[in-house]
């Protein structure tokens, strides 16, 4: 089987992978290959490992070869243009005082384009921007607006758990996240508190989703009227990684049941039983075992 690895051309930016072909390489390797806008030389950063028919595609460009010192110093003579390109837009555009935040600045490896990114809250008019970049680099100039959380990608830093932003260091691309995700997480919903650097919900609300809500699917909702061992009461609280329910009985007192291993036969649609005993989901079978349903419980 092909050894494949990932490769990234700049700092901070996206991982793609190739096949390693004949050559021997490692990481921090620094490789040529041909890419959609030319010849690109990049890092080796991840491998060489065997090549994973679940992950990678059956399709894949392999490396050409190794970088020479001189591509190597060309490479980072290109990164040094890059910050002179950058500092030189960063005056014009506020000589044109015009409402855009820059962001970075890409250098196409065989010179033949500038890439700027920027945010800004809307349109802009930046045609005498680019009239200004164009004269004095004498190269294609592209301008790309680019969203909040790609600017967060592209600029990196620390979250609030004290680690590397999750979409600078290993996120290959963004999923969607809602504020259920956070709801169903049991999570507080300041914003404050579950917002990213990039003023967006965090992306780490996506990764235990799917866990949380098969967890949840076995278990009486917060509400609901059951009868147990100590009496009828109502769903008050649930801990839903350690599977326990807290009941609130009519005289007042509190209990907490532990429902036990979540059932791995569980399909859509169905309630499951602590018991591993499963119904339809239109029954009233969500109550904790040696429990039986409350009369008029699910209403």
């Amino acid at each position: 089987m092909d050894k494949v690895v990932g490769i990234r051309f700049r700092r901070g930016g996206k991982v793609y992978y190739f096949g390693c072909g004949p050559l021997g390489l490692k990481r921090g390797d620094y490789v040529v290959v041909h890419t959609e806008q030319g010849m690109g030389l990049g890092e080796v950063v991840e491998g060489p490992y065997q090549r994973d028919e679940r992950i990678h595609p059956e399709r894949m460009k392999t490396v050409d070869r190794l970088a020479t010192d001189e591509e190597i110093r060309k490479y980072y003579d290109n990164m040094q243009y890059e910050d002179e390109a950058r500092t030189y837009c960063q005056e014009r555009i506020q000589t044109h005082g015009l409402p855009m935040n820059l962001v970075g600045v890409e250098y196409l490896y065989d010179g033949s384009k500038l890439i700027f990114f920027f945010t800004a809250e809307g349109r802009v008019d930046f045609r005498e921007l680019v009239k200004d970049l164009v004269r004095k680099f004498r190269t294609r100039v592209e301008l790309k607006q680019i969203g909040v959380r790609n600017q967060a990608k592209m600029v990196g830093g620390l979250g609030t758990c004290g680690l590397p932003l999750c979409c600078a260091a290993f996120l290959k691309s963004f999923h969607p996240v809602s504020i259920k995700m956070a709801k169903e997480q049991n999570l507080s919903l300041n914003p404050n508190k579950i917002s990213g650097a990039c003023g967006r919900l965090m992306c780490c609300l996506q990764y235990e989703h799917d866990t949380y809500r098969r967890y949840r699917k076995s278990m009486p909702k917060l509400g609901k009227k059951i009868e147990i061992d100590e009496g009828r009461g109502k769903v008050i609280r649930q801990n839903i990684l350690q599977r326990c329910i807290t009941v609130l009985l009519e005289d007042g007192r509190e209990v907490e049941l532990n429902l036990g291993p979540v059932p791995e036969d569980q399909k859509p649609g169905e309630s499951v039983e602590p018991n591993g005993d499963s119904r339809a989901a239109a029954e009233p079978s969500a109550a904790p075992k040696g429990t039986k349903p409350a009369k008029g419980a699910g209403k």
